[in-house]
């Protein structure tokens, strides 16, 4: 996925339709993680910040595998966005909408998912420049229903629900007008992880691009 430019990577989230969000309590149980996630056929993949040594992270996994689409989660600042961005992150996610990140994803022809919750906040992320916008917590404040009423004014604006996202919620979320899903510990289930059981996160993963799929048509 090397010769996507910013706009191919957007065009791939979207195509895909689920972004995982990877946290865990060390880089090695996120890079276990990640093969599971990898091995059920998702080849894009959130990092959070809150991953210890998330930056270097995020550098040993582009240069691993070229073919996934590494992105850089929870970034709250313009410095830790750089510092993303120059290990190999091709799209930046924050749970807020932070400018200095937004401008600085623009301005390395990277894309940018701020968060946002509300109309205004919607709005504001989007004419701040962001390719996506993250909707969180979707969950909390009504799911799928609220969702659907962002899109019905805002029918423009690429929304990304996380927070809620499951493999039962999913299909409603699509449904609804979300352009991808972000998916939690719905899908990177550290539980299962730990007990020897990777084959449970790769079996998710399909099942989430399966849902997707269906859910569009």
């Amino acid at each position: 996925m090397t010769a996507l430019d910013k706009d191919g990577v957007v065009a791939r989230i979207r195509e895909l339709g689920v972004i995982p969000v990877i946290r865990a309590r060390s880089a090695e149980e996120a890079g276990r993680a990640i093969e599971a996630i990898r091995a059920g056929g998702v080849d894009v993949l959130e990092i959070t910040m809150t991953v210890p040594d998330a930056v270097a992270l995020i550098r040993e996994v582009a240069a691993l595998h070229a073919d996934a689409l590494v992105g850089a989660g929870t970034v709250l600042d313009a410095e830790t966005a750089l510092a993303c961005i120059q290990a190999g992150a091709r799209f930046v996610v924050s749970p807020v909408l932070d400018r200095g990140t937004v401008d600085c994803c623009r301005r390395h022809g990277v894309a940018v998912l701020p968060g946002a919750l509300t109309p205004t906040e919607v709005l504001a992320a989007w004419q701040a420049g962001a390719d996506l916008v993250k909707v969180f917590p979707a969950g909390a404040v009504g799911g799928a229903s609220y969702l659907r009423s962002l899109k019905a004014p805002l029918p423009q604006v690429p929304l990304v629900p996380t927070g809620g996202v499951s493999l039962e919620t999913a299909a409603s979320f699509i449904q609804a007008g979300a352009a991808a899903l972000g998916v939690g510990a719905d899908l990177v289930d550290l539980e299962a992880l730990r007990e020897g059981k990777a084959s449970l996160i790769s079996e998710r993963a399909r099942r989430y691009v399966e849902i997707v799929r269906s859910a569009r048509r």
